[in-house]
């Protein structure tokens, strides 16, 4: 009987069953299509991978063994065999990014025009492009990070990330997280901000019409996903980052050099000069009269005080950037060099360089998909049709909080008060230096006060929480003091004066690795939160050229890397390429 092979797979054929009835059911009545996506996909699938945890019995340290043969059969890029030459990264990191652009071009088949984008002040950092199938960028993606890294570090997963096993178990299961997280992100906002067109929703019924939307965000998020482990195993860096520098600098490009004016509806004048910062510079230098230099322009304080602070990229936004641009090289390329010999061939020497920003710039990633996320469940329980009835979350749920959260204007993605505005990005000295320069509130009406907690709360939470991120990121991807020491050892390095010990190196690096990473956490969140104070051009956010320079910085040294890589073998070994 057990050899059977129905009987051998009857509870997939009974699985299958139900869910082929359910799709069913839903043709019938295209109304249930959401619950078929909330209640199956996301709590069915939710309950089930919870449940399967909890009354796992293996003799493996954490539950989340219970899931390894789900991992296991996850479709995933498979990594290379053997060594990649460098011009083959190139080229695949060259394919990955046009495939990329040419995604955020693809718009969703049966949306509305009028729609709202929740992640629209987050979106250079979040990549992706607003109304195309690259929606929701790189979100999923981070946001499953950041559960994991929480859970790892608050030891609410039991997963030892210097063993093997554990480590792919771990990143696994984050995989198989992103899946979970991209209908969690994509469902609340097709069913309260996506609409969907209404010839769509004639030809389909609108339960069918926003779920095949919700499809669309679903294949474009995992294509995201893919391109993401394809850069990482196959090309050079990181996906992720790509698409983040690929955004900032084409964001950054238009508006430096956009010729096109600022209302693309009326034609170039002084009241409407191009929208880039170097042709509204040349045109207003050209056009304007003296009087007009000095008493013009929209405020009535001269064209002078329009080109430099009320411009839409103004040049106070382009000198920040500048500025941004080197306080971020010089700080990539500041580094504290261990000295290290070889213990079997005198004199030859090395240094083993830990930088000032040990930590990259991930940190500033994920703390900017926190407050990207928070921004994006606060807008939900605010305005969405459903969840804003939830109780205590909810707005008009009872015992409502919700205003306390996050309250927003009708039609806006921006929270105008509540714990959402008080630690959103203060993008640009227009947030809070020119009201309290002219005493005034600012557009919400906030007091003066009211936007000093703000400005500080914002600095505050990114430098803490990168900080946080920092030491979460070095633990969980050999960056720690004694994955380090394992690497020098492997390559027979030691530290002149010291026994040739892992344990001993890894002492040494003890003192400096865990400080320089909180000190490096610190750094890139308060010089994100300083760069979102001045402001960039291009409405690209301090944060994301900060991301941007990085990321740029990093790319080119890692460049550096594989090239050295190509021409001594034997370097792969040092960097753990092979």
């Amino acid at each position: 009987m057990s050899d059977n092979p129905f009987l051998k797979y009857s509870k997939l054929y009974i699985w299958l069953l139900y869910v082929v009835g359910l799709i069913y059911w839903c043709i019938q009545d295209s109304e249930n299509v959401g619950f078929l996506l909330v209640g199956i996909l996301i709590l069915g699938a939710g309950t089930a991978a919870s449940i399967t945890c909890l009354i796992y019995t293996g003799d493996e340290s954490s539950r989340l063994y219970a899931l390894k043969r789900l991992v296991d059969v996850y479709p995933s890029i498979q990594k290379p065999e053997g060594h990649v030459r460098f011009m083959s990264k190139l080229w695949t990191t060259t394919l990955v990014l046009i495939v990329y652009f040419m995604m955020t071009n693809v718009m969703i088949f049966g949306l509305a025009e009028s729609t709202l984008d929740i992640f629209s002040s987050f979106r250079a950092i979040m990549a992706g492009a607003s109304g195309s199938i690259m929606h929701l960028g790189i979100g999923p993606i981070v946001t499953a990070s950041i559960i994991m890294q929480l859970f790892a570090g608050a030891k609410i997963i039991n997963l030892d990330l210097q063993d093997s096993d554990d480590k792919q178990l771990y990143q696994g299961i984050q995989k198989l997280l992103v899946l979970f997280m991209i209908p969690i992100e994509s469902i609340p906002q097709v069913y309260g901000f996506l609409d969907p067109h209404p010839d769509f929703i004639i030809s389909y019924g609108e339960g069918w019409a926003q779920a095949l939307i919700v499809l669309q965000l679903f294949l474009g998020s995992y294509l995201v996903f893919l391109l993401d482990e394809l850069v990482s195993k196959w090309g050079i860096g990181s996906g992720i980052s790509l698409f983040i520098a690929a955004g900032v600098a084409q964001s950054t490009f238009v508006g430096t050099l956009s010729p096109l004016p600022t209302v693309a509806e009326a034609p170039i004048s002084l009241d409407n000069p191009p929208s880039g910062t170097l042709p509204m510079i040349f045109y207003t230098l050209r056009t304007a009269s003296n009087l007009e230099m000095t008493q013009g322009g929209a405020g009535g304080g001269g064209m002078f005080e329009t080109m430099l602070l009320n411009h839409a990229n103004p040049i106070a936004a382009l000198v920040s950037s500048i500025i941004v641009f080197l306080v971020v090289a010089y700080a990539e390329s500041s580094k504290l060099e261990l000295p290290l010999t070889h213990g079997k061939m005198r004199g030859h020497k090395g240094q083993y360089p830990i930088r000032l920003v040990y930590a990259s710039n991930i940190p500033v990633i994920l703390m900017a998909a926190l407050l990207a996320n928070v921004n994006m469940f606060t807008l939900l329980f605010w305005s969405h049709p459903v969840l804003s009835t939830v109780p205590i979350l909810g707005r008009e749920g009872a015992f409502s909080i919700a205003k306390y959260l996050g309250a927003y204007d009708a039609g806006a993605t921006t929270a105008q008060d509540g714990l959402a505005w008080y630690i959103s990005m203060v993008n640009g000295v227009q947030d809070w230096l020119i009201p309290l320069l002219e005493q005034s509130g600012d557009a919400y009406g906030h007091s003066l006060w009211q936007i000093m907690i703000h400005v500080s709360a914002y600095v505050i939470v990114m430098t803490i929480g990168s900080m946080v991120f920092a030491k979460f990121w070095i633990e969980t991807t050999n960056m720690s003091a004694k994955d380090v020491a394992k690497n020098i050892e492997r390559t027979g390095m030691q530290i002149p004066g010291f026994r040739k010990n892992p344990k001993v190196v890894e002492q040494i690096l003890e003192r400096y690795i865990p400080p320089v990473t909180l000190f490096s956490g610190a750094f890139v969140g308060l010089l994100a939160a300083g760069a979102d104070l001045l402001g960039t051009v291009g409405n690209a956010t301090g944060t994301g050229l900060l991301l941007a320079v990085g990321i740029i910085l990093r790319t080119y040294e890692q460049i550096q890397k594989e090239q050295a890589m190509e021409m001594h073998p034997v370097l792969r070994e040092f960097f753990g390429a092979e």
